[in-house]
């Protein structure tokens, strides 16, 4: 029989943020210790964070949330605008008197994590880009290898839309895990009636930052890349990577688009070992 943890599992409670504009952010928090915020991708949400936010809960203070107009956040008329979310974030961290946090976002949640460490860089002590570039330009590298990719990429998404497949969980999970797949479906599913091509079309509008906004970021980056990512081109978040001043890159063989998800337990060990190196640690952990 298995023995029982010393320490009891964490519980998360659940609240509401309502911003001036009216939009309504949905957060759980638990755990103690050095901050975490978790900011989730396009096709997902607060619990998106499944198989991540409790692990760290144990040694962290832990936040997920679900962006404005990612149910059940709201924004006004449905519509959210991701040139907000860094606001709503540092919102966030002010309501629960969290001065400084380290950040890991998923895909759309780079652009999260890359807009706030630009807008205050005194309250972010890292980042995690999980299969992100967030708002960088990789196109302007000029990369004979992201070149080829965006040449191959379009084709093999529509392959997985023949086969129902979520783009953002890839043939492989789809086919190894298609448990974990379904679920992956399922939490996109819950953000009902928004237009993701829209939100998606604002986000890559944003993809503007270059060299003189990457020597800015002087915090810790940690880049987590999937081999087989067909959304965001690993290539690119390498050359991306690159050109911050204390960045370095994990490449993930057998995942897509999310190594969170499909592979979490690599996730996490790896954005465990980041923390460590970071000092991002409690005194026991």
């Amino acid at each position: 029989m298995p023995q029982s943890k010393t320490r009891p599992l964490p519980a998360f409670e659940a609240g509401r943020l309502v911003r001036p504009d009216g939009a309504v952010i949905h957060y759980e928090v638990a755990g103690e210790g050095p901050a975490i915020v978790f900011a989730h991708g396009l096709g997902g949400n607060h619990l998106s964070w499944w198989q991540s936010a409790p692990v760290f809960a144990e040694r962290h203070r832990v936040v997920t949330f679900a962006h404005r107009g990612f149910a059940p956040s709201t924004a006004p008329g449905g519509r959210p605008d991701p040139t907000l979310y860094a606001g709503d974030l540092l919102a966030l961290m002010d309501h629960l008197d969290i001065e400084r946090t380290v950040i890991a976002g998923q895909s759309m949640g780079g652009w999260t994590a890359v807009e706030t460490v630009l807008a205050a860089p005194d309250r972010v002590a890292g980042i995690v880009m999980a299969c992100t570039s967030g708002s960088f330009d990789y196109d302007r590298f000029d990369d004979p290898k992201v070149k080829a990719w965006r040449a191959s990429a379009p084709q093999q998404i529509a392959r997985l839309a023949e086969r129902g497949i979520h783009r953002a969980a890839g043939a492989r999970m789809a086919d190894e895990q298609p448990d974990i797949h379904a679920l992956y479906q399922a939490v996109d599913r819950l953000t009902f009636g928004l237009d993701k091509n829209e939100v998606g079309n604002r986000i890559r509008a944003m993809r503007v930052r270059g060299a003189e906004d990457a020597a800015r970021i002087t915090c810790p980056a940690l880049f987590v890349i999937g081999e087989e990512d067909l959304l965001i081109c690993p290539r690119g978040i390498e050359l991306v990577a690159g050109s911050l001043p204390k960045a370095r890159c994990v490449v993930v063989p057998v995942s897509g688009h999310s190594v969170y998800f499909e592979r979490p337990a690599l996730f996490n060990a790896t954005v465990q070992g980041f923390l460590a190196e970071i000092g991002w640690e409690t005194a026991d952990g």
